[in-house]
Formats: C-alpha cells, structure tokens, sequence
C-alpha cells in the first residue's frame, strides 16, 4: 500500500509539471537516472579556480542551461564520461558543459587527463576545498546537476552516463525548450 501511495504522489508531482512530464518520458538508458526536481532549487555561491589558479564562478554561466559535473581524475566512472561530455559540448554548443574537480585534483594530472582523453571543449576548473561540492550535497562521485540560465538545480544524476546519447541530448533539448 505504501509503495502505491509513494507511485501515486510521484505520478501527481510530475503530472503537475507539464515541462517534467514531458521530459521524464524521454528518459531512457543512463538518463533514467536522472532525477528532475518539481521546483528549481537555489544552489550556493562558491569560488573555483580555474588552471591558472584564476577565481571563477558559475555566475558566468547565468543566461544559459548549465551540465555541472562534480568529478575528480581518481575517480574511474568520471574519467569514463568525461569524453561523453566533451561530445555533449561540441553537440550542443548553446549549453554549457562545466566539470567541476572536486577535492585534491593536481592541475597537471587534470591536464594530462584531458589531453590523454582528448577533452577538447571543456574548461579546467576546480573546486580544491569541496566547497561547492558540499554546498550542494554531493556525497560521492561523479554527480551531475542541471542549471536552468537562473542558476538553479533542476534535476540530479548520480553516478555516471553517456551524456552524448540521443536520449541525454532529447532530455537536454527538451528542458531547453520548455524552461
């Protein structure tokens, strides 16, 4: 009875949301996974470095949909997706693709990473004391979130995916048209 109750309420929820309806059926494969959030949520201010130690923030994304990755060069399922989400940038070239090192990443290992994976569309940016990472509960790694162009989480992956497959860029597509 409890499991029924807990599928209706999610039924009600995202039948609520038409833009999430609309998009929870074009998940397939990796991206059902993808857990959407019925209201976007506010994410934290945090500064990041950038490979010249330059201070950045996700403020200069605002204006446009937004991949947050959170990965480190460790961590084997990241270094897996990555190549699938340089493809992703060079596909959707109106969406900005931002993987975030998170934790203890030397920039020369991030670098000879992208260079060995051929990431060519990628920023290097890094999150050294986890402060956006923890600001944003994320527990283990990878984890993705979607941005909308106000800088809020619209939905969640955790663990990784093939972020250039026709259901990652349907589901991306379709979030970009609808919000």
């Amino acid at each position: 009875m409890r499991k029924l109750l807990v599928v209706l309420y999610t039924a009600f929820l995202i039948g609520a949301n038409p833009v999430v309806a609309d998009v929870a059926a074009l998940r397939d494969g990796d991206m059902k996974k993808l857990a959407l959030h019925d209201t976007p949520v506010a994410i934290p201010e945090a500064v990041l470095l950038d490979a010249e130690d330059g201070e950045r923030s996700l403020a200069e994304y605002r204006g446009k949909w937004v991949v947050l990755n959170f990965w480190a060069t460790w961590c084997a399922p990241c270094r897996h997706e990555m190549p699938s989400l340089d493809r992703l940038q060079a596909a959707m070239p109106d969406l900005a693709v931002v993987p975030v090192a998170t934790g203890r990443n030397a920039v020369e290992g991030i670098k000879r990473f992208f260079e060995e994976a051929e990431i060519k569309s990628l920023p290097i940016l890094r999150d050294p004391q986890s402060q956006l990472a923890r600001g944003m509960a994320v527990m283990g790694l990878p984890v993705t979130v979607i941005l909308n162009p106000e800088g809020q989480e619209v939905a969640r992956l955790i663990g990784d995916a093939e972020w250039d497959s026709d259901s990652a860029k349907a589901v991306l597509a379709a979030l970009m048209a609808g919000g």
